[in-house]
C-alpha cells in the first residue's frame, strides 16, 4: 500500500488531502445492526479469538459509512487475557478482574506478552491487510500501561481509582513494576499488529485523566514514552495517536510522551477546542476529533452542526482547512447511536472539506 491516496495518513503527516478523513472510536459495534448479527453472545473476547469474525465485524463500517480509517476490532485488555492474568470483558460492566493485582506476588500472573499469545490477532490484521482499500489504512491499537494496569488493580471499573493511586504512593516500586511490565506488553501487542500490516496505531489511555500532572509525570509519562519511543523506532513512519479523556491538564504532557521525529497526533475528547491545542502547542499540531458523542444522540441536524463547529474551529487564521486534523468523535460511539446520523456526520465532513482543498 502507498500512502499517496489515503486522507488518512495524509493528514496524520499535516499534509492536504483531497479531504478531511473520519473515523470514530467504536465504529464496529453495538450501534451497527450488522454487527449483531454475527457478534453472538458471551464476552468480546471470544469474538476477537475468530479471525474471520473479526475480520467482518472491522469492515463493517468501512463498508457502510466510507469511513478512512479502519480501526481493528479488539480490546485494551487483550494482552493479560492473553497471558491467563485472569481478565475478562463482562457485557454491561467492561473489564473484570475476580483476583485483582494488589501485591507483589500478584505480579506473578502477569507474564510478558509472546507474539504466540495473540496469534488470532495477528491472523486478522493479515486478513485485513488483503481486505481494505489502499485508500483505507488499518489502525492498530493498545491500551497504555496506567489505563490497563488500573483495570487489573481495581479489579473492575472505577470512578475513584483507589487502589492504582494507593499502590502508586504506598508502594511506588511495585507500581512502577506493574507499569513496565504493561509497556512491554503494549509494545509487543502493538508491534504484533503492524508488522502483520496496520499502517498506524492508537495508544489508549482512557483514564489518565483521573490524575493531576504532578501524578501522572511522575508514575505515568515515563511508561508512555517508552511505548512511543520504542516502536517509533521499529516503526519510524508509522503515525502513532495518543488518546485520553478529560486530560486538558495533560496535553502538554501527553504530547510529550510521543517522540518529535516521524508523525504524531495527539486525541482530543470534546472538552478541548482545537484552536486552543495549537495555541499551546503549535500551528503545526495534528489533532484527531472531537465531536461530543453526545450530539449524535440528539439527531441528525444537531450532529451535523456539530460537526460544523468542530471543522471550523480547525480553520487556520486565514480561513482555510488546516491540514492536521483526523475528525472523530471525543470518545466513543455509544451502542444508542443511530447509524444514519453517522453516516450524515460522514458525509457532511466529506463533502464540505473536499472544497475546500488549499491552504
Amino acid at each position: 500500500m502507498t500512502d499517496d491516496s489515503a486522507p488518512f495518513l495524509d493528514a496524520a503527516h499535516g499534509r492536504i488531502g483531497t479531504h478531511t478523513p473520519v473515523w470514530f472510536m467504536r465504529q464496529a459495534g453495538r450501534s451497527l445492526p450488522e454487527y449483531r448479527g454475527v457478534r453472538g453472545e458471551g464476552s468480546i473476547l471470544h469474538a476477537i479469538k475468530q479471525p474471520e469474525v473479526a475480520t467482518e465485524i472491522t469492515l463493517q463500517p468501512v463498508r457502510r459509512y466510507g469511513v478512512d480509517a479502519a480501526v481493528l476490532y479488539s480490546d485494551i485488555v487483550v494482552p493479560p487475557h492473553a497471558v491467563g492474568f485472569g481478565i475478562d470483558v463482562t457485557p454491561g460492566t467492561g473489564p473484570v478482574a475476580e483476583t485483582p493485582l494488589r501485591s507483589r506476588d500478584d505480579l506473578t500472573r502477569l507474564r510478558p506478552l509472546a507474539v504466540e499469545d495473540v496469534s488470532y490477532v495477528v491472523d486478522t490484521v493479515e486478513l485485513l491487510s488483503q481486505e481494505l482499500p489502499n485508500s483505507v489504512p488499518l489502525l492498530a491499537f493498545g491500551g497504555a500501561p496506567f489505563t490497563v494496569g488500573s483495570y487489573l488493580i481495581e479489579g473492575q471499573p472505577s470512578r475513584d481509582y483507589r487502589f492504582t493511586k494507593s499502590m502508586m504512593h504506598r508502594d511506588p516500586s511495585l507500581f512502577h513494576d506493574v507499569m513496565d511490565r504493561l509497556a512491554t506488553s503494549a509494545i509487543t501487542f502493538i508491534d504484533a499488529q503492524l508488522c502483520a500490516g496496520a499502517q498506524a496505531f492508537q495508544l489508549f489511555d482512557s483514564w489518565a485523566g483521573s490524575l493531576d500532572e504532578t501524578t501522572y509525570r511522575r508514575f505515568v509519562l515515563p511508561h508512555s514514552t517508552r511505548v512511543f519511543a520504542e516502536l517509533r523506532t521499529r516503526y519510524p513512519d508509522a503515525p502513532c495517536v495518543h488518546f485520553g479523556i478529560g486530560c486538558d491538564h495533560l496535553l502538554d504532557a501527553m504530547y510529550e510522551a510521543m517522540p518529535s521525529a516521524g508523525p504524531r497526533v495527539l486525541g482530543l475528547d470534546w472538552r478541548t477546542p482545537i484552536s486552543k491545542a495549537r495555541r499551546r502547542l503549535g500551528a503545526d499540531l495534528v489533532v484527531q476529533g472531537n465531536l461530543d458523542p453526545a450530539l449524535i444522540l440528539a439527531g441528525t441536524d444537531v450532529a451535523v452542526a456539530g460537526a460544523e463547529r468542530v471543522l471550523a474551529d480547525n480553520a487556520t487564521e486565514q480561513g482555510r482547512r488546516h491540514p492536521g486534523h483526523i475528525f472523530n468523535l471525543g470518545h466513543g460511539v455509544s451502542q444508542f447511536s443511530d447509524p444514519n446520523v453517522l453516516q450524515a456526520v460522514v458525509d457532511h465532513v466529506h463533502t464540505t472539506t473536499a472544497a475546500t482543498t488549499d491552504v
